[in-house]
Protein backbone atom coordinates (compact mmCIF):
# COMPACT_ATOMS: atom_id res chain seq x y z
CA UNK A 1 0.00 0.00 0.00
CA UNK A 2 1.17 3.65 -0.96
CA UNK A 3 1.87 6.09 1.86
CA UNK A 4 -0.99 8.03 -0.01
CA UNK A 5 -3.38 5.46 0.82
CA UNK A 6 -2.26 4.89 3.87
CA UNK A 7 -2.62 8.63 4.71
CA UNK A 8 -6.06 8.79 3.50
CA UNK A 9 -7.03 5.16 5.60
CA UNK A 10 -5.17 6.81 8.43
CA UNK A 11 -5.77 10.27 9.04
CA UNK A 12 -8.46 11.30 11.59
CA UNK A 13 -10.71 14.30 10.86
CA UNK A 14 -11.74 16.35 14.03
CA UNK A 15 -13.95 18.67 13.71
CA UNK A 16 -14.25 22.13 15.95
CA UNK A 17 -10.42 22.17 16.72
CA UNK A 18 -9.05 23.74 17.72
CA UNK A 19 -11.80 26.20 17.84
CA UNK A 20 -15.25 26.33 15.54
CA UNK A 21 -15.04 25.97 11.91
CA UNK A 22 -11.88 24.41 11.81
CA UNK A 23 -11.59 20.73 11.11
CA UNK A 24 -8.36 19.59 12.36
CA UNK A 25 -6.99 16.81 9.86
CA UNK A 26 -4.75 14.28 12.65
CA UNK A 27 -1.92 12.40 11.39
CA UNK A 28 -0.98 11.01 14.85
CA UNK A 29 -2.37 7.39 13.20
CA UNK A 30 -0.44 7.56 10.43
CA UNK A 31 3.02 8.39 12.70
CA UNK A 32 1.95 5.04 14.89
CA UNK A 33 1.41 2.94 12.26
CA UNK A 34 4.62 1.66 11.68
CA UNK A 35 4.53 0.15 7.69
CA UNK A 36 2.46 4.03 6.81
CA UNK A 37 5.49 5.74 8.80
CA UNK A 38 8.06 4.29 7.13
CA UNK A 39 6.57 4.85 3.36
CA UNK A 40 5.64 8.77 4.57
CA UNK A 41 9.89 8.82 5.56
CA UNK A 42 10.65 7.09 2.51
CA UNK A 43 8.30 9.28 0.33
CA UNK A 44 9.63 12.19 2.03
CA UNK A 45 13.00 11.76 1.19
CA UNK A 46 12.58 10.08 -2.41
CA UNK A 47 12.40 13.36 -4.53
CA UNK A 48 15.48 14.79 -2.86
CA UNK A 49 17.77 11.90 -2.43
CA UNK A 50 21.51 13.22 -2.64
CA UNK A 51 20.35 17.00 -2.97
CA UNK A 52 20.06 17.87 0.63
CA UNK A 53 22.66 18.46 3.46
CA UNK A 54 20.15 18.33 6.28
CA UNK A 55 16.70 18.10 7.31
CA UNK A 56 14.59 20.55 9.12
CA UNK A 57 11.18 20.57 11.20
CA UNK A 58 8.90 22.98 12.31
CA UNK A 59 7.24 22.40 15.78
CA UNK A 60 5.82 20.49 16.95
CA UNK A 61 4.74 17.01 14.49
CA UNK A 62 7.18 18.40 11.89
CA UNK A 63 9.95 17.27 14.24
CA UNK A 64 8.48 13.57 13.85
CA UNK A 65 8.97 13.42 10.13
CA UNK A 66 12.02 15.55 10.05
CA UNK A 67 14.17 13.49 12.88
CA UNK A 68 12.82 10.28 11.12
CA UNK A 69 13.79 11.31 7.54
CA UNK A 70 17.24 13.35 8.66
CA UNK A 71 18.04 9.78 10.66
CA UNK A 72 16.90 7.83 7.05
CA UNK A 73 19.27 9.84 4.98
CA UNK A 74 22.37 10.12 7.74
CA UNK A 75 21.82 13.75 7.83
CA UNK A 76 21.30 16.43 10.27
CA UNK A 77 17.91 17.82 11.65
CA UNK A 78 17.31 21.44 12.24
CA UNK A 79 15.13 22.24 14.76
CA UNK A 80 12.37 25.70 14.12
CA UNK A 81 10.42 26.30 17.66
CA UNK A 82 7.88 28.23 18.85
CA UNK A 83 9.17 31.45 20.16
CA UNK A 84 10.89 31.70 23.77
CA UNK A 85 11.65 27.76 23.34
CA UNK A 86 15.39 28.38 22.56
CA UNK A 87 18.08 29.62 24.34
CA UNK A 88 21.16 31.95 23.04
CA UNK A 89 20.78 34.01 19.99
CA UNK A 90 17.99 33.24 17.99
CA UNK A 91 16.62 34.48 14.70
CA UNK A 92 12.62 35.24 14.90
CA UNK A 93 9.53 35.27 12.44
CA UNK A 94 6.00 36.29 12.76
CA UNK A 95 3.37 35.32 10.98
CA UNK A 96 -0.40 34.29 10.08
CA UNK A 97 -1.92 31.12 10.93
CA UNK A 98 -5.34 30.53 9.31
CA UNK A 99 -7.05 30.31 13.33
CA UNK A 100 -4.19 33.31 14.57
CA UNK A 101 -0.63 34.63 14.70
CA UNK A 102 2.54 32.63 15.64
CA UNK A 103 5.96 33.19 15.88
CA UNK A 104 8.67 31.02 15.19
CA UNK A 105 12.91 30.99 15.91
CA UNK A 106 15.65 29.56 14.94
CA UNK A 107 19.38 29.05 16.64
CA UNK A 108 21.32 30.03 13.16
CA UNK A 109 24.76 29.16 15.27
CA UNK A 110 26.50 26.04 14.04
CA UNK A 111 24.13 26.19 10.60
CA UNK A 112 26.54 26.02 7.66
CA UNK A 113 26.45 28.84 5.20
CA UNK A 114 24.79 27.45 1.90
CA UNK A 115 23.58 24.52 3.23
CA UNK A 116 20.74 22.27 1.24
CA UNK A 117 17.79 22.11 3.90
CA UNK A 118 14.62 19.91 3.41
CA UNK A 119 12.23 21.28 5.04
CA UNK A 120 9.41 18.94 6.21
CA UNK A 121 6.02 19.71 8.37
CA UNK A 122 3.16 17.44 8.89
CA UNK A 123 0.24 19.66 6.97
CA UNK A 124 0.13 22.62 4.60
CA UNK A 125 -2.69 24.84 5.25
CA UNK A 126 -2.21 28.41 4.64
CA UNK A 127 1.25 28.44 4.23
CA UNK A 128 2.04 30.89 6.78
CA UNK A 129 3.87 28.23 8.94
CA UNK A 130 6.14 26.83 6.44
CA UNK A 131 7.01 30.13 4.83
CA UNK A 132 8.19 31.48 7.80
CA UNK A 133 10.02 28.83 8.20
CA UNK A 134 11.67 29.42 4.83
CA UNK A 135 12.41 32.44 5.59
CA UNK A 136 13.89 31.59 8.97
CA UNK A 137 16.67 29.30 7.06
CA UNK A 138 17.42 32.01 4.32
CA UNK A 139 18.10 34.22 6.92
CA UNK A 140 20.50 31.84 8.56
CA UNK A 141 22.14 31.44 5.56
CA UNK A 142 20.79 28.21 4.19
CA UNK A 143 19.43 27.53 0.87
CA UNK A 144 15.82 25.73 1.06
CA UNK A 145 16.30 23.03 -1.23
CA UNK A 146 12.32 21.72 -0.99
CA UNK A 147 9.21 21.57 1.12
CA UNK A 148 7.82 18.05 1.96
CA UNK A 149 4.46 17.40 3.61
CA UNK A 150 2.47 14.92 4.45
CA UNK A 151 -1.07 15.80 3.96
CA UNK A 152 -1.77 19.12 1.67
CA UNK A 153 -5.20 21.06 2.49
CA UNK A 154 -5.49 21.76 -0.72
CA UNK A 155 -8.76 24.38 -0.53
CA UNK A 156 -6.38 26.82 1.78
CA UNK A 157 -4.43 27.81 -1.19
CA UNK A 158 -1.13 27.07 0.72
CA UNK A 159 0.95 26.79 -2.42
CA UNK A 160 0.03 30.20 -3.55
CA UNK A 161 2.20 31.30 -0.20
CA UNK A 162 5.19 29.30 -1.05
CA UNK A 163 4.94 30.08 -4.74
CA UNK A 164 8.50 29.56 -6.63
CA UNK A 165 9.55 27.12 -4.20
CA UNK A 166 9.67 23.14 -4.75
CA UNK A 167 6.60 21.49 -2.90
CA UNK A 168 6.43 17.64 -2.34
CA UNK A 169 3.02 16.32 -0.97
CA UNK A 170 2.40 13.16 -0.41
CA UNK A 171 -1.41 13.44 -0.19
CA UNK A 172 -4.14 15.88 -0.08
CA UNK A 173 -8.14 16.91 1.06
CA UNK A 174 -10.08 19.83 1.13
CA UNK A 175 -9.41 22.34 3.28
Amino acid sequence: MTAQQQIHDLTASVPGFPKPGITFRDLTPVFADPSAFRAVTDELLAPFAGSIDAVAGVEARGFLVASAAAYAAGLGVITIRKAGKLPGRVLAHSYDLEYGTATLEIQPDGLAAGARVLLLDDVLATGGTLGASCELLEEAGCTVAGIGVVLELEGLSGRANLAGRTVHALAALPG
